[in-house]
């Protein structure tokens, strides 16, 4: 088993990628009425109509910021709550259960991103690599930029 368990990270990672992806392709099916339009109609959703229009802009920006894994648990929050109010909104008030109303897609994409919004975003994430940054940065001799932290602290130093 220690050989399945190196695989855990890597795969976690393709999981948050593949997750990224596939609502981001949601996004840009319903905008610019490609890979089928919106619901499978060929067509673009007007601009700014509400929830629909909304919607495909959230899966675009946070399917693509989950799958670039950058501000990963802001991103997986908000695309989790917005599958979480498809599927309740949407879904639920036709039948009780997913397979019943439609709602399997939402329900899975509202959970996998619920996951990723506790496990975070994990290696092979733009946000791991600017975490490391500045570390990097100060081993090899030059000093980040302080930031808004460092900015406060000096100031409240010095008084």
């Amino acid at each position: 088993m220690p050989k399945l368990d190196r695989l855990g990270e890597p795969i976690y990672a393709l999981f948050r990628m593949v997750i990224g992806f596939l609502f981001m392709i949601h996004g840009v099916a319903s905008l610019f009425g490609v890979f089928g339009g919106h619901r499978g109609s060929g067509q673009a959703l007007e601009v700014a109509v509400w929830p629909n229009w909304w919607a495909a802009l959230i899966q675009l920006v946070c399917g693509a910021l989950v799958l670039g894994g950058l501000f990963t648990r802001v991103a997986a929050t908000l695309a989790s709550g917005s599958m979480a109010y498809a599927y309740f909104i949407v879904h639920q008030p036709r039948e009780l259960l997913p397979l019943q109303n439609g709602g399997e897609a939402s329900a899975m994409f509202a959970w996998a991103f619920l996951l990723i919004v506790a496990v975070g975003p994990g290696i092979w994430a733009l946000d791991s690599v600017l975490r490391r940054a500045p570390a990097r940065a100060s081993v090899s001799g030059v000093t980040p930029a302080p930031g808004l932290a460092g900015i406060v602290r000096t100031q409240s130093s010095e008084s």
